[in-house]
């Protein structure tokens, strides 16, 4: 069994706060530990990613991780690092986000071997749903004191901002909750150890707290730091919103080109957390990366790692064969290959102009693009560029201006890309009429 867990997260810039002992558990055998998953959508985003890959790391190394996918906490809203109460959801929509987190998290952990390390799914919900107020309460509550709560970071903080928003008995509960999550699992499944965020210290201190006192046992947690960007923005948030794994939300040329246009700082630092390249290849990577930096090694690695990681090598082909477009760099081929919502992705942004399909059917190409549209000003200068041979569609270059543009194949039937030059685009889009 592989035993350097700890130095994994040293090195890759992903260990904030460690309990004492924790790393001589580590070595002593194989120990469960979780990640507590917020179910209140029904896809992870990539500010997830960290903790996805802290229990791969954990995996990797012989240990057993446990993805607690919170049901009933997600009913609740953990007040840590937020200024405000979230919305509770109900029930079915709980559920349906469970089911749809289920399947994102199995591909990344290996959930189905036989080995004793294999990784494991659970839903609090299906402990905590028949614990009546009473009982918990009892059982819980009177071991921990309101004092100990209070000091808690995530409790003082909501507490000194707005006198008027406070913090509701519910979310203040959050934490004992949590905590009793920890002490199930180390009562049914010998979890001695939880992992998370830099933010979630607190919960995971309640949690170790509750062992030692209710069953006189010794627990450990590790967390990592929140990951920001180098200019001190927010990881993650885009003008879009979220970068989402699910590619119904953000598809897989938008998640690969968030990827590959990171900064350097950033990439160096990304590149370590969120990809399971080792050690040396990484240091190799940096070193020619900063002997030729406009060649972007470390992002196109990163993109690459990640892209294929998180959907498929196939889909990463795509993004790249779609973003070599905004180059020049495609073919008739290539761009009738491309799926209508990646195709409008890619050139968001440049001109479109709708013509009816009754127009389109009549026209010439030289009335196409300077009358039925203004791509080109006059027929004059559309000559001109095509006798340069600076006049494309569908990046086919066009050399006879008598052609009959209806022999030039729609894109997903409805699409004409038009390049004039060699960047200068422009998407014609035939409508009903």
């Amino acid at each position: 069994m592989n035993n350097n867990f700890i130095k994994e997260l040293e090195w890759r810039g992903m260990l904030h706060n460690i309990m004492e002992n924790t790393e001589e558990q580590l070595n002593s055998e194989m120990t469960v530990a979780y990640i507590g998953f917020d179910p209140t959508a029904d896809s992870l985003h990539i500010g997830h990613l960290v903790s996805i890959m802290i229990l791969k790391h954990f995996q990797k190394c012989g240990h057993k991780p446990i993805a607690l996918v919170g049901g009933a906490t997600g009913m609740i809203g953990d007040p840590s690092m937020k200024s405000n109460e979230r919305n509770l959801l109900d029930e079915q929509t709980l559920n349906h986000n469970l089911d749809c987190l289920k399947k994102q998290l199995s591909k990344f952990l290996d959930f189905e071997s036989d080995a004793a390390n294999a990784a494991e799914m659970v839903n609090n919900y299906d402990w905590m749903k028949d614990f009546s107020f009473l009982d918990f309460t009892r059982d819980i509550g009177k071991h921990i004191t309101v004092n100990y709560m209070m000091a808690k970071d995530s409790v003082k903080k909501r507490l000194s901002g707005d006198a008027r928003e406070g913090m509701s008995f519910t979310e203040f509960t959050y934490q004992l909750i949590q905590g009793y999550d920890f002490l199930h699992l180390y009562r049914t499944r010998n979890c001695r150890m939880q992992l998370g965020g830099s933010d979630q210290w607190g919960n995971i201190t309640t949690g170790t707290e509750l062992i030692r006192r209710i069953d006189g046992g010794t627990a450990f947690g590790i967390t990592c730091p929140l990951i920001t960007k180098a200019d001190g923005g927010k990881f993650g948030k885009t003008e879009q919103g979220n970068i989402w794994l699910d590619p119904a939300y953000t598809s897989p040329y938008r998640f690969y080109q968030f990827w590959h246009n990171v900064s350097d700082d950033d990439a160096k630092r990304y590149i370590k957390i969120f990809t399971m390249l080792d050690r040396d290849f990484i240091e190799r990577l940096i070193a020619e990366h900063d002997a030729n930096p406009h060649i972007r090694l470390l992002q196109k690695t990163l993109a690459k790692e990640i892209t294929c990681m998180v959907h498929s090598e196939k889909d990463y082909n795509n993004a790249v064969e779609a973003s070599m477009l905004l180059f020049g760099k495609g073919n008739t081929e290539k761009i009738a290959a491309i799926d209508e919502a990646t195709l409008l992705e890619v050139f968001e942004g440049v001109p479109r102009y709708e013509i009816s399909r009754k127009v389109w059917e009549n026209a010439t190409l030289l009335d196409l693009f300077t009358q039925n549209t203004p791509v080109v000003p006059s027929k004059g200068e559309l000559r001109k560029l095509i006798r340069g041979g600076g006049f494309n569609i569908n990046e086919e270059k066009i050399t006879d201006e008598n052609i009959d543009i209806h022999t030039k194949t729609l894109l997903q039937n409805k699409y004409l890309l038009v390049r004039k030059g060699k960047k200068d685009y422009s998407l014609i889009v035939l409508i009903s009429d």
